[in-house]
């Protein structure tokens, strides 16, 4: 058996052959170089997600503070809105305090005016009623032009010392 008829050695002689065509034609060149393009590639993409990570990160930190100061921002509205509610009750109150003690003392006023006036007009009817009764006393007690005079005379007196 010869070289020529060994199938190993042909096997091994067409890979030759492949491996130089390959070879002069610059496959393994090309193929390097697309590769190397490849990872080029690859490393500027990733050096990008690596730079907008980054940025996310910082957005996501000023947010947080964003978010810190607008938490802190409606804590202190919240707290401004429920002194002012509160300082608005107390003046509502106070206010309604107030009117009521008005009210009270209009109305305490009216009720000792009424009864200044009831006194009043007790008083005067009670004089009126003095004086009819002593008046018809005194006409029958005396009679005449002398009684008149006298009876003028001491309803006068009268009228003065109960009006007085």
């Amino acid at each position: 058996m010869g070289i020529l008829e060994s199938t190993y050695f042909w096997q091994a002689l067409s890979t030759l052959a492949l491996i130089w065509l390959l070879w002069h034609y610059k496959v393994f060149h090309r193929i390097g170089a697309a590769l190397d393009k490849r990872g080029e590639r690859i490393a500027a993409e990733l050096d990008e997600a690596r730079r907008l990570r980054g940025d996310a990160e910082a957005l996501l930190r000023e947010y947080e503070v964003k978010r810190a100061n607008a938490d802190k921002e409606a804590e202190a509205i919240v707290t401004a809105a429920r002194e002012e509610a509160e300082r608005m009750t107390r003046e509502a109150e106070e206010r309604l305090a107030a009117f009521v003690a008005r009210r009270t003392k209009a109305a305490e006023d009216k009720i000792a005016a009424a009864e200044q006036q009831a006194m009043i007009e007790v008083r005067d009817a009670a004089i009126a009623s003095a004086v009819s009764a002593s008046e018809a006393v005194l006409r029958e007690q005396a009679a005449g032009s002398e009684g008149e005079r006298f009876m003028r005379d001491g309803l006068e007196l009268i009228r003065g010392r109960l009006a007085s």
